[in-house]
């Protein structure tokens, strides 16, 4: 949640900032603002409610000379949205400014100690009492900046990322992290901190990213120098970024979302690559090869994610199962460790998440690892808290997602789960060697077949959005491996477009859920499972006998749910077992162009945030 941005070198830094934020808005867009030091010694905090455009043009008359600033583009915890609100925040005396993302937890006790000590506050936000408190110190103690930062971080209690300017510091940034991710970039002769690469790939491919109980002195003389929560210097490892600056740019689509939806052939194939070799029947995943037997007779495994990531935890559940025929259990990351959970030292994790900052997610994971589990991560950013917390993982490389609402990286996240199962069971013996082979094959198909949904089923499915776009109500009905994906399709109907929906296992319909189907009631029905498809057909007649709306989604030729169906989309055949990856394409599409058509902001849908770095 949230995005900021800092910067300190020889360019201007007010449209420096302006384009980090504009990377970083689909971190949060409810305000805005940046602080400068000009040339002359000045501060300049200007700040504004709604998106970083409207700060832009607020901006667009001002002339300041000024080399360094911080940025920060907000998704409200503490105080409604509004200009006072907003970050960055400013000291009492105005000396200091700084953004912050993240939940303080005991603000409320340092707020009381400060207004004792004199010292008012205008904001609603727990942001500002950490600037005060830096104040504090500096001004009861004699402390300098930095010391006084570090002595004001061992009274919080929270989560964090903070960027601190000093007025009579100007060639000097401080940066810390704690449950929040903050990335350095090293350009020549300037520095970049942000919340994610996107505002530092425009600059320099060189990183450094910060690891929890971290603080870095940014200095335009010295250079980064990394300490500790105890004062103690630490070695920084520079890494380089993988990524392309075109990746992050819609390249000519008219949103984030559509174009990461229209990426998914080239992600998918980035997830294979150097992963599958039909040739020598072999799946090979680098990252998790010296715990393979570990894994492999572990009694159990369990999948922890929030969200989309849980939809593909549970698509996991059914492969690991089904190929290697190990018991496998979903959980909420966020409810995970509220359940008081009985955590074996033989079991095995496996935490998803795209960004790998998902707060939940790691708070999970930090304890399954103190109880002695083994836990492996499946994400999407290199460098992220979740690949350095976990013993060992795999890679999705979908590339950069700033849709809000996750597409390429559900497909991505399949794939893998895909490739473990596959690995454990051909290990394990599971598989029949025909049978491996030949899902081997699909997966190579598999890009192409993406395409051809979205060459064929794109037009069909801008006619059903026409039809279906001011719909109260949807019900996704799945089963199987298509359960979960009816839960996606929901979710990515209710995320983007404000329609409530409902994802259920089909058979499930019965029980409740069948009560709601009238005239009105669209229903999209998922029925390309070779498993259960005459029972997906019974479900669909009970639909039809109620006056449902039928939307299903089947596999090329199909004929019976075409008798049923208002309207059908024809995707290509595959495994079972595959079938997620394909089906979710013209369910992602659907909410897209529904969502367009009520003309909701896509890649910024109300009230939420691409990286939940907050509990």
């Amino acid at each position: 949640m949230c995005g900021i941005v800092g910067y300190l070198g020889p360019r201007q830094a007010v449209p420096v900032l302006i384009k980090g934020l504009q990377r970083l808005e689909y971190r949060g867009y409810d305000s805005a603002g940046i602080a400068v030091v000009d040339t002359v010694g000045r501060l300049h905090v200007f700040k504004r409610k709604g998106r970083v455009a409207d700060l832009k043009q607020m901006l667009a008359n001002q002339k300041i000379d000024a080399h360094i600033g911080i940025g920060h583009t907000r998704w409200a915890t503490h105080g409604e949205p509004n200009d006072v609100n907003a970050h960055p925040h400013v000291s009492q005396s105005g000396r200091l400014a700084i953004v912050h993302n993240g939940i303080i937890e005991n603000y409320d006790v340092i707020k009381a100690f400060l207004t004792k000590k004199g010292y008012s506050f205008v904001s609603d936000t727990d942001t500002e009492v950490v600037v005060q408190l830096i104040e504090y110190f500096m001004e009861s103690k004699g402390m300098d900046t930095y010391d006084a930062v570090l002595y004001a971080l061992k009274e919080i209690v929270g989560a964090y990322a903070i960027v601190v300017l000093d007025r009579e510091n100007p060639d000097m940034l401080i940066a810390a992290r704690q449950s929040s991710p903050l990335v350095i970039g090293l350009g020549e002769g300037e520095y970049i901190v942000a919340s994610d690469a996107t505002p530092i790939l425009e600059y320099t491919r060189k990183v450094i990213y910060m690891d929890d109980g971290e603080i870095a002195i940014i200095d335009i003389n010295e250079g980064v120098e990394l300490r500790n929560i105890d004062n103690k210097r630490v070695s920084a490892e520079v890494q380089e970024l993988e990524w392309e600056l075109e990746a992050i740019e819609k390249g000519g689509y008219p949103h984030f979302m559509l174009k990461e939806i229209y990426e998914q052939p080239r992600s998918l194939l980035d997830s294979m690559r150097g992963r599958v070799n039909v040739a020598e029947n072999m799946v090979r995943l680098g990252g998790i090869m010296p715990y393979l037997d570990r894994i492999l007779s572990a009694p159990r495994i369990s999948l922890l994610g929030c969200g989309t990531s849980w939809h593909a935890a549970l698509v996991g559940k059914y492969l690991f199962e089904d190929l290697a025929r190990i018991p496998a259990y979903v959980d909420y990351a966020s409810e995970f460790r509220y359940r008081n959970p009985v955590i074996l030292p033989d079991d095995v994790f496996i935490a998803i998440s795209q960004s790998g900052e998902t707060a939940d997610t790691l708070a999970a994971v930090q304890l399954a690892k103190e109880e002695g589990a083994l836990v492996l991560g499946i994400c999407n950013v290199v460098g992220s808290s979740l690949a350095r917390m976990t013993d060992a993982g795999v890679y999705t490389h979908a590339g950069p997602e700033i849709g809000v609402a996750s597409t390429k990286a559900f497909t991505a996240q399949l794939l893998v789960l895909t490739l473990m199962a596959l690995l454990f069971g051909k290990e394990k013996g599971t598989i029949p060697e025909e049978k491996f082979a030949k899902i081997l094959t699909e997966l190579e198909e598999l890009p192409d077949k993406v395409q051809m949904i979205l060459d064929k089923a794109d037009p069909i499915v801008q006619e059903i959005a026409q039809q279906f776009q001011n719909a109260s109500n949807f019900l996704y009905l799945g089963r199987g491996y298509n359960y979960p994906v009816a839960l996606e399709g929901a979710l990515k109907l209710k995320e983007i477009s404000y329609i409530h929906a409902e994802g259920y296992p089909a058979a499930e319909m019965k029980h409740g859920p069948i009560a709601l189907i009238d005239e009105n009631m669209p229903v999209l029905i998922i029925a390309t499972n070779q498993s259960a498809y005459e029972k997906i057909v019974n479900n669909a007649m009970e639909v039809k006998s109620r006056n449902g709306r039928i939307i299903s989604v089947v596999n090329e030729g199909d004929k019976q749910l075409k008798q049923l169906s208002e309207y059908v989309i024809e995707i290509p055949e595959t495994e079972e077992v595959l079938s997620p990856i394909l089906t979710v394409i013209p369910l992602q599409l659907l909410a897209y162009h529904i969502a367009v058509l009520r003309g909701c902001d896509v890649d910024k849908p109300r009230n939420l945030a691409k990286s939940v770095t907050v509990e």
